[in-house]
């Protein structure tokens, strides 16, 4: 059983808590908080104490591992610290915010011999799962293009003064919370991205919110492949990834949504069962752990998705493209 500690008590540490209360593989056994007071009914509720140190954390030789869900800006220091501390460490996306500090916080822990997990719950939807076992299975053949959009209302819901509303912490709009998910997915698919031509803007969110609200890129892959990702925070709910190949293609419209066409025929809606994803996501990281796997996201894949998220506002601001080298 892998002993943890979570740092970040907002809606997403409460869904991370909650989806493991039942795990037989790890168990949160300590929460990190600047104001536990605040957290007196999580305290409760999970029978899991809140302190205010992270460093006593890290000097507790009864915590094998901590999961981040901090500011975005944050977790670089907090992983190389936990590294230092031999401390396994589960972050949520996005990893950091530039390529140097990616590289940085993924040595650490190569260097420190620890497990790094990131938080990328949509690789264990059904959806995704079977999508990508059919396109390696040759199913569409080649691909040749790859199209994502993750989009929602959540920018109407964020208030000036937290940290989700900045650009500093959510530079290309709605990326960081949701596009990112989609960019691992086609990733995962096309292999590392080697281009990227990006349009971001704010169109309805008030200039008190002082991040974009839509952003939209064209995208090449190393091994030539196109791609274009889109996301949007002012509008309704949509998680996209389709991928077209050679033989026909594959689209799943959210996580037990999957349906495949080939080159003749009518298209085919896949039966596929809900999960939990959180659940699904920590017990891959413990299993990492206990298997000595270094990472569970590979290293190249995890930075170049970094490398395009860093790339976005420039291109958007020169109206050319960005390489990625």
């Amino acid at each position: 059983m892998l002993k943890a500690a979570i740092y970040g008590l907002g809606r997403w540490g409460n869904r991370l808590t909650e989806s493991v209360q039942n795990s037989s593989k790890i168990r949160i056994v300590k929460a990190i908080s600047r104001n536990p007071a605040h957290h007196a009914e999580y305290s409760k509720k999970y029978g899991i104490p809140v302190i205010a140190s992270y460093e006593e954390v890290l000097r507790d030789p009864q915590i094998d591992a901590v999961v981040l869900a901090t500011p975005h800006s944050k977790h670089h220091e907090q992983i190389v610290a936990a590294a230092k501390a031999g401390k396994h460490v589960y972050v949520e996306k996005p990893l950091t915010l530039t390529r140097a500090s990616a590289e940085q916080a993924i040595e650490a822990c190569r260097r420190a011999e620890v497990t790094m997990s990131i938080g990328f719950n949509r690789r264990h939807a059904p959806s995704f799962v079977e999508m990508l076992r059919r396109i390696r299975a040759g199913d569409i053949g080649d691909v040749l293009h790859v199209e994502a959009h993750f989009s929602g209302p959540t920018g109407y819901g964020l208030k000036p003064g937290i940290w989700r509303s900045t650009r500093v912490e959510a530079p290309g709009g709605g990326m960081t919370a949701r596009g990112i998910h989609t960019l691992d997915a086609l990733i995962q698919i096309s292999g590392l991205v080697s281009e990227v031509y990006a349009h971001s803007a704010r169109h309805k969110l008030p200039a008190e919110i002082d991040m974009d609200d839509t952003t939209t890129m064209l995208l090449r892959f190393a091994n030539g492949t196109t791609g274009s990702l889109t996301t949007l925070f002012v509008t309704a709910e949509l998680w996209r990834v389709h991928a077209f190949g050679s033989k026909g293609w594959l689209e799943m419209r959210g996580d037990t949504d999957l349906t495949f066409l080939g080159l003749e025929g009518k298209p085919e809606r896949i039966p596929l069962q809900a999960v939990d994803k959180e659940q699904l996501t920590l017990e891959a990281f413990a299993d990492a752990v206990a298997a000595k796997t270094p990472f569970t996201v590979p290293p190249e894949q995890a930075i170049n998705g970094i490398a395009v998220l860093e790339a976005i506002e420039p291109s958007a601001r020169s109206g050319k493209p960005v390489v990625i080298g």
